[in-house]
């Protein structure tokens, strides 16, 4: 039976799947839902998960939900929270192989959804389940993406949003999202850790947090892997790299492959490559240093907004993930950042500052000769290019003078 359990090593305590709750009463750590074997073979699944992109039911229109065999799915089709998310385009990145130096370069931009960015994958997950525990209010930190993807589903769900921001520090674009949709808007003073420890600390009954501590989020997240692998024909690429922030992403993407292999889906995982900003790396420090704890950052610094976090709270699952996959913790500047951002603008495709950390981290490994030039590489890009317009204008407006 779907259950939660505790993901700390050695403690395994176990909850039942609707009990709301974010950590472990025993120990304090994350908690994930274990799934349970699905009950149709995988060939079988693989065939119905296709079709289902044919069907008008809402629930296979969804992106998200016509996978829901993988999901802890116990809900009426009238329960279920969505803006039709997922289907997103797995698009190759011409000009931007040949920058970074490989042949064989696509992009997975999940900043083509609903709201214009990943958190749309989880949230359908996230605000579905907390309809249905009755939530009244449901809140989150954000750097900005999450704000406004809570606040739309939240308005589509008929539940009050609250999002906690850093003041001064959300792009315009996200906090204009999230007031469009309807949210209360909490300016905190700080960075997004201390605006998600503000959000913590709060305590009334009927509210519901939903950041990608919330292991329902996780479970949303994760179907982005079984819809590329889908889209590659279930032929596993030999890289996934993807951004880290506060590495809700990176965890869900490392279940996502447990599973799919764990119940014979694919035989093998991708390596998957965690690529933070040099100015917010409190993961890729932990990495190079063989620590078994995470010492945050105290004041992250980049132009890379939504991974501007200093202290992430899934850096352990994530870390699983990483060893999972035999893959690797890395970081890149500001300055890399904004050249790949540029590149991947030059393809047609666009993005927001931090999904460019993925191009960057490729050129990076590539010219040090730790990634294969005819590796199979899917880049994961995390929000659209119009979620930080500011940042777009303001560098074109850089080299212009540097002319």
């Amino acid at each position: 039976m779907m259950h939660l359990r505790c993901n700390a090593p050695g403690c395994g305590t176990t909850l039942e799947l609707h009990v709301h709750a974010l950590a472990c009463p025993k120990c304090g750590d994350l908690l994930e839902v274990v799934m349970e074997r699905p009950q149709r073979e995988p060939c079988d699944l693989k065939k119905i998960w296709r079709e289902r992109r044919a069907s008008h039911r809402v629930l296979d229109q969804s992106g998200i939900w016509r996978f829901r065999e993988l999901l802890p799915f116990d809900y009426a089709d009238s329960d279920v929270v969505t803006l039709f998310e997922g289907n997103v385009a797995l698009v190759r990145g011409f000009k931007s192989a040949d920058w970074a130096g490989v042949t064989d370069l696509r992009f997975k931009h999940l900043g083509w959804n609903p709201t214009g960015s990943f958190k749309d994958l989880g949230m359908t997950a996230a605000i579905t389940e907390a309809r249905f525990t009755g939530a009244k209010t449901v809140a989150c930190a954000s750097t900005g993406n999450t704000a406004a993807s809570l606040a739309a589903y939240a308005a589509r769900g008929g539940i009050q949003a609250r999002v906690y921001l850093p003041a001064g520090q959300a792009s315009a674009n996200k906090l204009a999202q999230a007031l469009d949709f309807g949210a209360e808007v909490v300016q905190v003073a700080g960075s997004f850790d201390q605006a998600l420890d503000t959000l913590l600390a709060q305590s009334e009954a009927d509210l519901q947090f939903l950041n990608s501590i919330n292991p329902f989020r996780i479970e949303g997240q994760k179907t982005a892997m079984l819809e590329l692998l889908e889209q590659l024909e279930w032929n596993v690429p030999d890289y996934l790299v993807v951004p880290g922030g506060n590495l809700g992403n990176s965890s869900s993407f490392g279940k996502a492959f447990r599973e799919l292999k764990e119940f014979g889906f694919i035989e093998h995982v991708p390596r998957l490559v965690i690529v933070q900003a040099a100015g917010a790396n409190p993961l890729a420090q932990m990495w190079r240093s063989g620590s078994g704890e995470l010492w945050p950052v105290t004041s992250p610094e980049t132009v890379a907004t939504a991974i501007r976090i200093g202290n992430p709270r899934s850096w352990r699952k994530a870390l699983q993930a990483i060893h999972y996959t035999n893959g690797v913790v890395m970081d890149v500047t500001d300055a890399e950042i904004g050249e790949a951002k540029a590149v991947i603008g030059r393809d047609g495709i666009g993005c927001e500052p931090a999904s460019a950390t993925t191009l960057a981290g490729i050129r990076k490994l590539a010219a040090a000769g730790e990634m294969d030039r005819d590796a199979r590489i899917v880049a994961v890009l995390t929000g659209h290019a119009l979620k930080d317009t500011d940042y777009i204008i303001h560098s074109q407006e850089q080299r212009a003078g540097s002319v």
